[in-house]
């Protein structure tokens, strides 16, 4: 019975891969991470998720066929607004807790675990990195210059570098650039550059960002969109070759990371009509 429902879900998947575009299903993930919001790839067997504000304060690992494997509890930390996962050189983890919808949070941060892989417990205690944009002058923000929500952020050469997400009424579609050293501490965030990726929050506002093994190429997701930068100068992303893909599906997508040089892993979260899934999606 079991195989007969693997092959149901797979010929399911194949007969209605037309509906995702470019995407390639991979796994329907469980109820428990319906609100995923960032996740990150440690080994080749597994997926680490988190899920954003209102939810525990604990990272999932998930397997490729969809199923939770092992949860472990951030002790000291408290899920303000999780949204995106990042990895060190030594697969260090970072979680960043810097949801800032409505522009107003003075207290975003960065926990900083151990590889959970290597973990004998499944509760850990965190480091802590908090930051500020210090060109925000008021908390909240006015509409219009409600760009300093973040949802995406990865790790390169001793530093993190955050993308943010831009909120603003009218939308204007603005993408800051910011870098932070990856160690404890208080930090003022630094503003490398600024780019406008879209007209519509669909395609515009940067939910998820990370960076090829060889750290030559950068990918940006949004609901609708693929970024891929490339031919940067040193960490000035915005410089360089710009590749833009549709993945002519739109949802709530919350998650990139690369699988290998050619693969991305793409989640998304669960909306009114459907669930949320893990994809692939093949770059050329």
């Amino acid at each position: 019975m079991k195989f007969l429902q693997t092959l149901l879900f797979s010929v399911l998947l194949t007969t209605s891969c037309s509906n995702y575009g470019q995407l390639k299903p991979v796994a329907e993930l469980p109820k428990d991470l319906k609100e995923n919001s960032g996740m990150v790839m440690l080994s080749k067997k597994s997926i680490w998720f988190i899920e954003d504000s209102g939810n525990e304060n604990e990272i999932y690992q998930v397997d490729f066929d969809g199923k939770i494997m092992n949860t472990i509890e951030i002790e000291n930390a408290k899920n303000e607004d999780w949204e995106e996962l990042a990895k060190d050189d030594d697969d260090n983890v970072f979680i960043g807790d810097f949801g800032n919808n409505k522009n107003e949070r003075k207290d975003l941060t960065i926990y900083i675990i151990p590889n959970p892989e290597k973990l004998d417990d499944d509760k850990v205690k965190a480091e802590k990195i908090t930051f500020n944009y210090p060109e925000q002058e008021h908390f909240p923000s006015k509409k219009k210059n409600r760009i300093y929500d973040s949802e995406a952020f990865f790790y390169l050469d001793g530093n993190l570098y955050i993308f943010t997400k831009d909120r603003s009424e009218p939308y204007s579609g603005v993408c800051s650039l910011y870098k932070i050293p990856a160690k404890p501490g208080d930090y003022e965030a630094k503003l490398i550059d600024t780019f406008h990726f879209g007209d519509t929050f669909d395609t515009g506002s940067i939910t998820s960002a990370t960076i090829s093994t060889n750290h030559k190429k950068v990918v940006l997701l949004t609901h609708e969109m693929i970024y891929i930068l490339e031919d940067f100068e040193d960490d000035d992303f915005f410089t360089g070759k710009l590749t833009k893909l549709n993945m002519e599906h739109v949802s709530q997508k919350e998650s990139v990371c690369f699988k290998n040089k050619n693969t991305l892993l793409i989640s998304d979260e669960a909306e009114k009509h459907s669930k949320p899934m893990l994809y692939e999606m093949k770059l050329n």
